[in-house]
């Protein structure tokens, strides 16, 4: 992977944690830089994709612990059913 040079300006306190967290860890400051920058890119990344493309109809209350507990149990044994080959 190649990779690009870059200045930041950064607390020293933070800098205090990060040279010590290399020290235990054994590995280069740079690195857990990196590590940071890559979180902090993967946390503002804007997907093409929604993370859930399924819509649920609903009451427009919110369920009680039996209803959910239900709905949760009713999609399992049609998921357990569906894959045992036989249709409920």
């Amino acid at each position: 992977m190649s990779m690009k040079r870059t200045n930041v300006y950064a607390d020293p306190e933070d800098l205090a944690i990060i040279k010590e967290a290399a020290k235990r860890r054994g590995i280069s400051e740079a690195e857990i830089i990196r590590q940071g920058i890559h979180l902090a890119a993967m946390a503002n990344r804007v997907w093409d994709e929604p993370l859930f493309s399924r819509t649920f109809e609903g009451t427009g209350r919110t369920p009680s612990e039996a209803e959910v507990r239900d709905a949760v149990a009713d999609a399992v044994r049609r998921e357990t059913d569906s894959d045992s080959g036989t249709a409920a």
